[in-house]
Parts: structure tokens; sequence; C-alpha cells
């Protein structure tokens, strides 16, 4: 195995990594606020696993891209990651991603400052974790190499799906019943 086809590997393995905390992330805070994982244990395990898991997409991220930009096949730069659409190699795909990274930084500065804003503002910020999740969804189907595998499209598309129709949910119908 070669330098370049090791780091595409651990690239692949970073990024789908980084997609399940984040879904898993989203779960858990939706479960906070409902009772659709009540099941599973208390309030304070849920939220455990929530904090954990939204801490989590940090390093994996960071290696997905780290991977990428050592990668000399993948083609991506440095200013690729931090600015959006730059990329003249998948830019739609890539740039979706470098937004979505941008989005989630803005997300956890929020948390961790979350005692010192207003709440109504870092409600708002929190929130953005779904549309950062959908850029993420959206960057995976469009430069993702692995959707050809019916193993991780299955996956992927379905806690996609899952997480849509219990934001919905929630968003629609407040509290969801055990």
């Amino acid at each position: 195995m070669t330098a370049d086809q090791f780091l595409w590997v651990l690239a692949r393995v970073a990024g789908l990594s980084s997609y399940a905390a984040l879904a898993i992330a989203l779960l858990t805070g939706i479960a906070l606020r409902t009772a659709v994982l009540d099941w599973l244990g208390s309030n304070r395990a849920v939220r455990t696993l929530h904090e954990y898991t939204t801490v989590l997409w940090i390093p994996l991220a960071t290696l997905h891209i780290l991977a990428l930009l050592l990668d000399t096949t993948a083609r991506v730069g440095v200013i690729d990651v931090v600015l959006p659409f730059h990329s003249s190699y998948g830019t739609l795909g890539i740039g979706l991603g470098a937004l979505s990274v941008d989005v989630l930084i803005a997300v956890t500065v929020a948390a961790y400052l979350k005692r010192r804003i207003r709440k109504d503002v870092w409600l708002w910020v929190h929130r953005l974790a779904y549309a950062a999740f959908a850029l993420i969804f959206l960057h995976a189907v469009l430069t993702g190499t692995d959707f050809s595998d019916p193993a991780v499209s299955a996956i992927t598309w379905g806690t996609a799906a899952a997480l849509l129709t219990l934001g919905l949910a929630r968003v629609l119908g407040g509290r969801l019943p055990a």
C-alpha cells in the first residue's frame, strides 16, 4: 500500500466516523428534548453521550482533512478547507464540506460560550448543527467514494432519513411519545 492509498483510506474512515459522531450527537440532542430514547437510559447518560460525540467530531474531522491535505491524489489545498467553493476539483462537494466545517466550528464555539451569551442566540447557533449535518450529508453524497458500497450507502441514507424524521417530529409535534 502506498502512502497516498493509506491517506485515502484514512480520510474515508475518518470522514465516515465523523459523520457517525455527528449523527449520534444530533440524535442524542433531539432525545434530550423528547422521549424518543427514554428506554435507552437516563437523561444524564444521553447528555453525556451527546457531549462526548459533539466533541468527538473535532479530531475525526481534523484527521479527515489532514489526510486529504497530505494525499497528493485528492488535490485539496488548505485554502479549499476554509474557503467554501474555492477548490477547482469537486467544487460543489468540497465546498459544502468546507462550509459544514465552518458552521460546525461556530456551533462548537457557541457551545463553549453557552453561559456567556444570551440563551436565544445560543439556541439559534446551536440549531445550525442541523444545517451543518445536511451540508455534510450532501458533501458525502457528492464527493464520497464509498456510496457504491451498499452497506455504507444504506447506513448513511438511513441515518439521514431517521434524523430528518425525528427532527421534523420534534419541530412539528414537540415531545414525542415514549
